[in-house]
Order: structure tokens, then sequence, then C-alpha cells
């Protein structure tokens, strides 16, 4: 388990540097990695990723393009980053060499790829990215080697960068969530709205050794996941890059401290990191707690169960369409005595209404008795 932060290195998305190593002169290159799922790029400046698109879903706006996610262009920015701080090491702005393979091929199960850093202050981080046929989550390992000579203990950070702008596309009938979100074992789920990160006006818990930080908008999300026990900070906050969009950006971080590593040694830290469709069961799967992030808005005391029921009524049919057609007929039924009620009501009613009306001419100048052959009527 690693050990608690220390006071001489305090952690917080301020200590993550923005400095890249002058030492390397690794011209920065983009990585393009495909699956039977997913079409990833990669950053050579940090090993970060920073477009992910899926290739069995349709954009919203041009159901012939693939659906994007993580994105960094004019239009967007929404990346994915890891790095160690704690002293001048590698972090998301040091240049690596890659090496692996780009393609996932036919009967091939996992597709890896890895992105090393030079000597940065003493030691070398090496990230090994491994994707698996048909899962949009990947399986990140963080190596921290000791080139040096001296002693250290640096800390991991992995975090997750975002504009605030509104979706391309998005319905003004309906409103979800779109924003950063944590979840750890003790608060359970937290989301956090982008004005209030902005003003600094929200309450997360601030330390775990459990959960993950995520990235959530409509139908889909992203998430880092650290090792349950790895104690870590967790921290959210506007962030500066640069850009010429009027609202960016925001960052959600872990950092966790790591073990004292020796000179020649190394220390390893398997994440995981998930961008994917909120498909409930697969995400509670990866990580339990991870399905809150699917946002059924203001009608979720509703929409939930019902979603609930679809999906078990499709683990049978095995086709959305008659699902949907089945879910329909059992509404129906468990609502026909309450229907067939109602109509005998609405029928009874019909039926009185002309001794209602020819009541109330007769008595309209004495409403008192009026009321009172009211009441038989109804009895």
């Amino acid at each position: 388990m690693a050990s608690a932060p220390t006071a001489a290195a305090p952690a917080g998305p301020a200590q993550v540097p923005g400095v890249a190593n002058p030492a390397i002169a690794t011209p920065r290159e983009r990585i393009e990695v495909s699956t039977d799922v997913l079409k990833l790029s990669f950053d050579t400046e940090g090993g970060s990723l920073v477009r992910s698109e899926f290739v069995k879903f349709g954009d919203v706006q041009d159901n012939k393009k693939s659906f994007v996610l993580l994105d960094e262009s004019k239009a967007r920015v929404y990346v994915a980053q890891t790095g160690l701080i704690g002293g001048a090491f590698a972090s998301h702005k040091t240049p690596m060499k890659f090496t692996g393979e780009r393609e996932l091929k036919e009967g091939q199960n996992e597709l890896t790829l890895k992105f090393e850093s030079g000597d940065v202050g003493g030691f070398k981080l090496v990230k090994t990215y491994t994707l698996s046929r048909g899962s949009y989550a990947v399986k990140v390992a963080h190596q921290v080697i000791n080139t040096g000579s001296v002693a250290a203990s640096p800390q991991l950070y992995v975090q997750l960068v975002r504009d605030g702008n509104k979706l391309a596309g998005e319905s003004s009938f309906y409103s979800t969530f779109t924003g950063p979100a944590v979840y750890t074992d003790a608060k359970k789920y937290q989301k956090v709205e982008f004005a209030d990160i902005k003003k600094k006006k929200f309450d997360i818990e601030k330390q775990s050794s459990t959960g993950y930080i995520a990235m959530v908008q409509h139908y889909f999300a992203s998430a880092w996941i650290l090792p349950d026990g790895m104690n870590r900070n967790i921290s959210m906050d506007a962030v500066d890059i640069g850009s010429n969009m009027a609202d960016c950006c925001y960052r959600a971080t872990l950092i966790a401290p790591l073990e004292t590593i020796k000179a020649g040694q190394a220390h390893s830290v398997n994440a995981t990191f998930f961008a994917g469709p909120q498909e409930e069961n697969k995400l509670e799967a990866l990580y339990p707690g991870l399905e809150l992030v699917k946002d059924y808005g203001w009608l979720t005391i509703l929409a939930k169960p019902l979603f609930w029921l679809l999906d078990q009524l499709n683990s049978i049919l095995k086709n959305w369409g008659w699902s949907i057609v089945a879910l329909v007929v059992l509404l129906k039924a468990g609502f026909y005595w309450l229907n067939a009620h109602a109509y005998q009501s609405m029928a009874k009613m019909k039926a009185i209404n002309p001794k209602i009306m020819e009541m109330r001419e007769r008595l309209k100048d004495n409403p008192q008795q009026m009321q009172m052959e009211m009441m038989k009527i109804y009895r």
C-alpha cells in the first residue's frame, strides 16, 4: 500500500508540472491506434491520450461519422494525462519515445503500446497501454525507474482535462449532467458543475484509498481508476491551458504518493482508463459504483427501473425493438386494473351526468339542497 502524502510534497492540481525536459530532442508525433471498437490517438508529448473515436456509435449530428469523445482540436479540448510530481520528474509535457503495435489484428485479443521518457530528474517513466478486443477499458501500467544514485518518493498523477462548452446537438427538451464526478467508498458518487468549479464553491472528498474520477456527459463517460488501497488526493479546478476557447478548461485529478524507490530499483502502478458508452452492467463489472455515471436526468426515479426491466427483456429476446414492444405490453398489463377502474368510473359519471344537469337546473336557487341531492346521486 502506498504511504500517505508528506508535508514536504503537497499534492494538488497546482503541483502538476507543465515543463518539458529540454534534454530530450524527440519530435512530437500523433500515434494512431485502432481496435474493433476504438480508434485512439496518443501524443508522444507525455504519452497522453488526446482522441477517442467509437467506431460502433454514430455521431449525434452526422450518423455517417463515428462518435468522438476525447479530442484535442480547435473546437474541443478533452484529454487524459498522467505523469510524476514531487520533483523534476517526467510529466504529461515530457517528450516520450513510442514503441509497440498500432492495430489489433484478426485473431488477436490484445494490443500493447509503450511510451518511455528519458532520464528526467534521475527517474525514467514508462507507460504501457494494453487494449483488449471489444473493450472500452484500457489497462495503463506506470513503471517508475530510479536511474540515479539517490532514493526518492515521486507521486503519480492521473487526470482528465476538458473544456466546459455545451455538447453539440444537445436537446433543449431535457437536460442531463455534463461535467466531472468523483466516487469514493466514504461519500459515494459526487458530481460537480463546471460553474461551481470556476467559483470554487463545491465540496468533495479530498483524500481516499478507493474510487475513481470521471468526466460525464449524455450517453458517454471517461474515468481514471487507481487500485483500491492506494492512497490518493482528489482535486478539481479550472485551469488555463492557453486555448482560444471561451470556457477552457476544467481538470479532475488523482495524485498518489509512491513508496520510496532506491537507486537502481523500480516501482509499478497499474491503473485503468475507461472511455466509452454508459452501459451499466459493463461499467459495474469494471468497477462497482462506476455505473453511477449514467445520468437519467430529473426522471431518474422512473427511468432507471424501466431501463433495468428493458435490459432484462433484451437479455431474453436479443432484440431492442421487440424488447420495447414487450415492455409496453407489460406496462399495459401492470396498469390494467387501474385503467379498468378509471374507465368504469368514467362510464358511471357519464351515465349520471343527465341527472346532475337536471338537478342543478331544478335546485339552482337552493345550494344547500343541491349539495345534498348531489351526494345522493354520487352514492
